[in-house]
């Protein structure tokens, strides 16, 4: 008698697995409604037959819930294992997060509906009255143009601002280098002989540009006269 019961037990459990998996997937399909941008007026095939599933996958799980309580209900207390507590408690906690996600999903997916309709609505009575009010939807499409125009001013004028900003820093910047300068030749010329080897220094590279000049000029001689 035990070795029957402990096979319904398990089972059972395997049915019950089963179905919550086939639950996640429907849900993950079903979860696509609710997010998506554009929801029709009505609910399509698709999404009533996913709806549908769900709801007959919960109630299945309900009586198979039912049908292990009586398995561990029948069994005698020593037998019944803490394991089996367990299991069956998750199974039911399962099924109570399962009916939430489900009445979470149908909410969103009507408030996005109506949300949709109610645009939709408003959308249609602005083109029926623009269509009988051909001076309004005049004055309303000059007005569209003008936002547009003074948008594209407004980015024009945040780009020069940018610009302008920019051109101060770099005058900030020279004028931070020019000082750097000045200081660094007002203490070159406090140290002593900074200035003497300055003069050396220019004066040899004055010679060596006589002297190269020169070779230079020799070279273009030679080659002359040679021609």
């Amino acid at each position: 008698m035990s070795i029957s019961t402990g096979n319904g037990w398990a089972q059972l459990r395997q049915q019950t697995r089963s179905l919550e998996a086939q639950t996640d997937t429907l849900f993950h399909t079903y979860s696509r409604f609710a997010s998506a941008p554009n929801l029709p007026e009505t609910p399509t095939e698709e999404e009533t037959k996913t709806e549908s599933q769900i709801q007959e996958l919960l109630e299945k799980r309900e009586t198979l819930i039912s049908q292990l309580t009586r398995h561990l209900d029948s069994e005698p207390l020593l037998t019944a294992s803490a394991l089996k507590q367990n299991n069956l408690t998750r199974h039911r906690s399962t099924l109570h997060d399962h009916r939430q996600t489900l009445t979470r999903l149908r909410s969103t997916i009507a408030t996005s509906r109506q949300k949709a309709n109610l645009l939709s609505s408003v959308r249609s009575d602005i083109s029926a009255y623009r269509t009988s009010n051909p001076e309004t939807a005049e004055a309303d499409y000059m007005l569209d143009e003008r936002s547009r125009i003074d948008r594209s001013h407004g980015v024009a004028d945040s780009v020069l601002s940018q610009a302008y900003a920019v051109n101060e820093q770099f005058g900030v910047q020279r004028e931070m280098l020019g000082n750097v300068q000045r200081r660094s030749v007002g203490a070159a010329g406090k140290v002593p002989g900074i200035n003497g080897l300055l003069g050396w220094i220019g004066a040899k590279k004055r010679r060596d540009g006589i002297i190269l000049g020169g070779f230079i000029a020799f070279c273009m001689l030679l080659f002359l006269y040679f021609m």
